[in-house]
């Protein structure tokens, strides 16, 4: 198996060599790096059209382009700091036309012959009514940062490419790279306790991280990386390499294929660090309390004619004290990003190894007795001193695009990940026995790994019938997994007390993990985006064809393989302007089927077809600018398997239904204050269950109301100071399916500063943030049926970051 796997990842090892290569390459230019000026422009060579539009979109302007005039002309790109008229100029010089500027707006008018100036419109010539293009994205295209730098104005929507916000019929949240530096962010979980529709289900600390999105359980392994599959860190994902961390509330089967664990409440989505114009060499080192220390290299440059290649490098380092009393937690990373910007050919690679390491301790889990819910230890309690765990994750990813013309364009990606675990990683729980918080436990000493493939190819064609433009394209996906498990030791009974502890016994090693099962999953899909009336009316249609293969080499070997087809529809609406988008979406996510197990019923072995969600969702976007809102109200219904007595069948008739009304706000307010936050109300019942004791029952783990709220206030009068504080409140929900134990709600505040200052020209920023600023001990939520988390007490996190 271990063999296999090291002859699948060959490309592997020659990847992280240049991971370290890169590093110091890069690391080596640093002399230059000072000395570089920052490009306020750097538009690739390529499509006259794109490189307009980039242009446009950067500087805000609004352009009238007539896609006949300027059809498969190019431009040889712009670097460096132009003005407006002087930038558009720039991308036209080697074309017929220049730009003009009217009261309308900026247009394309014809040079005259031997002219070098642009022209101005002539006496009676009609001028084509302006278009504003700030929010048109390419499909590849990173979007810019929203006033206040701490979201984005888009995401990336799987196979329909970059889009921005006002322009997406769902509710999405892109969160920056300078949002994760500032809050000092180390884990995709810390930077999610921003958003009020996303709560985190595993116990902070835990070696692992899952998420429970509009009240569903969207597990670690379904993160993707740049829009594939199965190629995310698992464990915790770090952040020292991420660009963006996306969230797209709801289901996503159209967008991207089924996900590996079939998570229905949302996409989160990983975007890597690229290399960007200026030049950049940034070395951080923090301090986490307990005791444990960090270092994160930040490394980047381009080179070539307009900057056309890449290179960005991230190494980190922590090691130390942290989460519960005498945890230890060690982390290694190293992540490299390779990229090309041709005029047709666009490439990237990234590649990334990362460590991690638990050692004398977990965060835990607890159920409660059957008298009722107890009151938690204090925080840090640590149940499980002694235990220890290690994860390993290396991965590499190609992805390229090809533009043949102005109107179509190839891409394809293709990657694979390697992931290895061993020790006391799960299973760490206490089932409490009665009021004084006793319990019996074991310890799980288990070892497997996990081979990865995933791929997608594509074409986007763009196109134009009457007064209707369309953007259609069409993908295929391939998801392939081999795992090897071993079977999981288990220690002794030992009893033990939360509020007293004791050392657990320890289960042995369970020697080595051969292969057990494998699994594919398939997809075609084909959607089209078509606008009318100037853009004002988006409408996007699509379908998905996807098959889901499963087969276990255990026991009785068993193969599970079959097909669904999932469509989708959305709509964007601007009715009086481009500040204010009205939107609908349908659409549908996919989860593997359920078997019938249970030998005394009549169809028994049953396997049914992947379940199918359903969401119904509609909102308003409002844009003022620099401030922005988002309102929506939703229903997602998941089908479940539940038998009928009568008959002595199970059948995938059972549903849950989960209602809700979300608020999202972001922005900046008088260019001092930055919000950041929202409001989320959540109605989850059990519709029809497979008892009639559950049937009508709230699901557990799903409070009513979640709300976050984030201040990031500049500090007038101390320049450099900027001061933040974010609360964080999660209403009270029930711990079990039966409804027959609820936790309290709960706040959280966190407060934080930061510094920057100018030592000798480098850039010198000085950060300091606390969670759970008042040490609350809590229960925080549910993971599993029955059993509650407990919130992290208060974490102080010191970090000092220097430009070179």
């Amino acid at each position: 198996m271990h063999h296999q796997a090291r002859t699948k990842l060959a490309p592997l090892s020659l990847a992280l060599r240049l991971a370290f290569a890169g590093a110091i390459a890069v690391s080596a230019a640093g002399n230059a790096y000072a000395q570089s000026a920052a490009a306020q422009y750097d538009i690739p060579a390529g499509l006259l059209s794109d490189a307009l539009n980039r242009f446009a979109q950067q500087s805000g302007a609004a352009i009238a382009l007539d896609a006949d005039k300027i059809q498969g002309l190019r431009s040889a790109g712009l670097k460096g700091s132009y003005g407006v008229e002087e930038g558009f100029n720039a991308l036209l010089r080697d074309t017929p036309y220049a730009i003009a500027r009217t009261s309308a707006g900026y247009v394309l008018v014809a040079k005259p012959a031997a002219a070098a100036a642009p022209a101005a419109p002539q006496r009676g010539e009609q001028a084509l009514a302006p278009v504003t293009v700030n929010s048109t994205l390419l499909a590849d295209e990173l979007p810019r940062a929203y006033a206040g730098g701490q979201v984005a104005r888009g995401t990336q929507l799987g196979i329909l490419g970059s889009a921005s916000t006002m322009d997406t019929p769902f509710n999405t949240t892109g969160y920056t790279a300078a949002l994760i530096e500032d809050q000092q962010a180390s884990t995709v979980a810390a930077v999610l306790m921003n958003d009020p529709s996303v709560r985190f289900t595993t116990s902070e600390g835990h070696i692992y991280e899952n998420f429970s999105i509009r009240g569903f359980e969207v597990g670690g392994e379904d993160l993707a990386f740049n829009g594939l599959y199965g190629l995310s860190p698992y464990g915790h994902a770090p952040t020292e390499f991420i660009e963006r961390v996306e969230v797209l509330k709801g289901p996503g089967a159209l967008l991207g294929g089924m996900s590996p664990q079939g998570g229905v409440g949302g996409v989160i989505n990983l975007i890597p660090k690229r290399a960007e114009d200026k030049p950049l060499l940034r070395l951080t080192t923090d301090y986490t309390s307990s005791s444990q220390f960090g270092v994160h290299l930040d490394a980047g440059q381009r080179f070539g004619e307009n900057g056309r290649y890449g290179v960005r490098f991230n190494g980190g380092y922590r090691d130390g004290k942290v989460g519960v009393d005498d945890q230890k937690k060690q982390r290694t990373l190293a992540a490299i990003a390779l990229d090309y910007r041709g005029t047709q050919l666009n490439l990237a690679l990234d590649a990334y190894t990362n460590r991690e390491n638990i050692d004398n301790g977990s965060s835990w889990m607890a159920s409660f007795p059957s008298t009722g819910v107890i009151a938690p230890p204090k925080t840090g309690t640590n149940l499980l001193r002694g235990i220890h765990g290690k994860l390993s994750n290396d991965a590499v990813a190609v992805r390229g695009s090809y533009e043949f013309n102005d109107a179509i364009t190839a891409y394809a990606a293709l990657g694979q990940l390697s992931y290895t675990y061993e020790g006391y990683i799960n299973g760490t729980r206490a089932a409490i026995r009665n009021a004084a918080g006793d319990y019996v436990g074991n310890t799980f000493n288990q070892r497997g790994t996990t081979d990865t493939t995933s791929g997608e190819i594509g074409v986007r064609g763009r196109f134009v019938t009457g007064p209707v433009k369309h953007q259609i394209v069409a993908s295929y996906t391939s998801l392939e997994f081999d795992t090897g498990r071993a079977t999981v030791n288990t220690s002794a009974n030992y009893s033990s007390n939360i509020y007293h502890p004791v050392n657990p016994a320890l289960a042995p090693d369970p020697g080595p993990a051969p292969k057990v099962s494998d699994a594919a999953l398939r997809s075609a899909a084909l959607a089209d985006t078509l606008s009318f009336a100037d853009d004002k009316v988006l409408l996007i249609l699509g379908v998905r064809e996807q098959q889901v293969k499963t087969r276990t080499l255990t026991g009785t070997p068993t193969l599970y393989d079959k097909r669904a087809l999932t469509p989708a529809v959305g709509i964007v609406v601007k009715p009086w302007s481009p500040s204010v988008a009205l939107y609908a979406n349908y659409i549908e996510g996919l989860s593997q089927g359920g078997t019938v197990t249970d030998t005394t019923a009549k169809n028994f072995g049953t396997v049914f077809a992947p379940y199918k969600s359903k969401q119904l969702e509609g909102g308003v976007k409002w844009d003022q600018g620099a401030y922005g809102n988002t309102v929506n109200v939703f229903q997602i219904e998941r089908p479940s398997m539940v038998k009928d007595t009568a008959s002595n069948t199970y059948n995938d008739d059972g549903q849950q239904r989960n209602r809700g009304v979300e608020w999202n706000t972001f922005g900046e307010i008088g260019g001092q204050l930055r919000l950041l936050g929202g409001a989320a109300y959540t109605d989850a019942k059990m519709t029809k269950a497979s008892t009639v004791a559950l049937t009508g029952k709230t699901i557990y783990g799903t409070p009513k109301w979640k709300a976050n709220l984030g201040g990031d206030w500049t500090v007038p009068g101390v320049n450099g100071l900027i001061v933040n504080t974010r609360v964080v409140y999660t209403g009270s929900q029930w711990v079990n399916s039966l409804n027959t134990q609820k936790i309290d709600s709960w706040t959280r505040l966190d407060l934080g500063a930061r510094y920057s200052v100018r030592v000798q020209d480098h850039l010198v920023q000085l950060r300091a943030n606390v969670d759970n600023v008042a040490d609350k001990s809590y229960w925080a939520g549910s993971f599993n049926d029955g059993y509650v988390t407990q919130g992290a007490g208060r974490v102080y996190k010191l970090s000092a970051s220097v430009d070179f």
